[in-house]
C-alpha cells in the first residue's frame, strides 16, 4: 500500500486590501508567516518522517525571498487566484500533485493550534471520503460574551457554524452568531457551555475535491455582498463538510479571537501572545 501524503499549504497574499502587506507583519517581534509556519511544523512530528511537507504559495517576490532566507518551501502562485483555496491547489500541484490530503492553514491565523490541524488529518485517515474536514471549537458563554464584544469592533471577523447533531457535518456558517438564543438567561443557568460553535479558519481537503473546487458554482452567499464565506460552496454544491470538534487545551481565551484580518487585531493577538507565549506540543 503506498503511504499517504498530507499537506500543509500556507496561501500568503501580500496586497490585503485591510492589512497590506499581512504576512510579513510582525507580532511580538515575530512574522505573522514565520509564526504559523512553526505552529505547522510542530504538527509534522506527530506523523512518520516525510509523511506531513509544508509549502507556501504567494504572488510577492517579497515573501518568496523571507521563505527562502528562512528555509521554507515555497512556489510562486498567480495573479488569478481568488481567493486562498485556489492558492492551495495551485501549490498542490506544484509540489507534483501527489498528496492526498491538504489542509490550507490560512497565513493570518498564527493563532492556529496545532493539534486542531492534526484533528483534520486524523479524521481524513479513519475516512478518506470526506470531501472537507474544518474545526469548529465550542464556546463558554464568557467566550461568547468575548465574541459579541469584538464584533461590536470588527464585526465580520469572526464566523459561527450549525453542526448536524448526528453526522458532525456543517449545515451553515455564519459572519452572524448562530443560533439565536430565545432563553439565554435559562440556559446560561443549567449549562455551563453556550451553543455556539465557532468555526477555526482552517480546512482539509481530498485531493479530488481540490482539484474539482474550480469548477463548482460559486452562490451569492459566497459573494462580499453577504456572508463572503467561501465555505458555503461546498455545502450548496453538495459536497460533506466534517465537523472537527475540538478544544483550546488550557488556552480558552484564544477561541474569542480569530485571525488579523485588520490593524486592530494585532493587539488583541499580541496580548494572547504575551500571556500564553508559543505552543506547547
Amino acid at each position: 500500500m503506498t503511504p499517504k501524503k498530507i499537506l500543509i499549504a500556507i496561501p500568503a497574499r501580500y496586497n490585503s486590501s485591510r492589512l497590506p502587506g499581512k504576512p510579513l507583519v510582525k507580532l511580538n517581534g515575530k512574522e505573522m508567516i514565520l509564526r504559523v509556519y512553526e505552529n505547522a511544523k510542530k504538527v509534522v512530528t506527530k506523523y512518520p518522517e516525510g509523511m506531513v511537507d509544508i509549502a507556501v504559495g504567494t504572488q510577492d517576490q517579497r515573501i518568496l525571498d523571507f521563505c527562502n532566507e528562512h528555509n521554507i518551501v515555497a512556489f510562486p502562485i498567480s495573479e488569478a487566484c481568488k481567493n486562498g483555496t485556489d492558492g492551495v491547489k495551485e501549490v498542490m500541484i506544484s509540489y507534483g500533485n501527489r498528496h492526498d490530503f491538504v489542509v490550507n492553514l490560512q497565513v493570518d491565523n498564527p493563532l492556529a493550534a496545532p493539534w486542531h490541524i492534526k484533528a483534520l488529518i486524523d479524521i481524513h485517515l479513519k475516512d478518506e471520503t470526506i470531501d472537507v474536514v474544518t474545526p469548529c471549537v465550542l464556546l463558554s458563554w464568557e467566550a461568547l460574551d468575548q465574541l459579541r464584544e469584538h464584533k461590536k469592533i470588527t464585526p465580520y471577523s469572526g464566523t459561527t457554524a450549525i453542526i448536524h447533531p448526528k453526522t458532525s457535518n456543517a449545515i451553515w456558517f455564519s459572519k452572524n452568531i448562530i443560533p439565536a438564543i430565545r432563553k439565554e438567561d435559562v440556559l446560561r443557568q443549567t449549562n455551563s457551555m453556550s451553543p455556539i460553535y465557532r468555526h477555526i479558519g482552517l480546512y482539509g481537503y481530498r485531493r479530488e475535491m481540490l482539484n474539482n473546487l474550480s469548477y463548482l458554482e460559486q452562490s451569492e452567499y459566497e459573494s462580499e455582498n453577504l456572508e463572503d464565506l467561501e465555505q458555503l460552496r461546498f455545502i450548496l454544491n453538495g459536497y460533506t463538510v466534517r465537523i472537527a470538534k475540538v478544544a483550546y487545551n488550557g488556552y480558552e481565551e484564544i477561541a474569542s479571537v480569530g485571525g488579523v484580518d485588520s490593524k486592530e487585531d494585532i493587539p488583541r493577538v499580541e496580548a494572547l501572545l504575551d500571556k500564553y507565549g508559543e505552543y506547547k506540543y
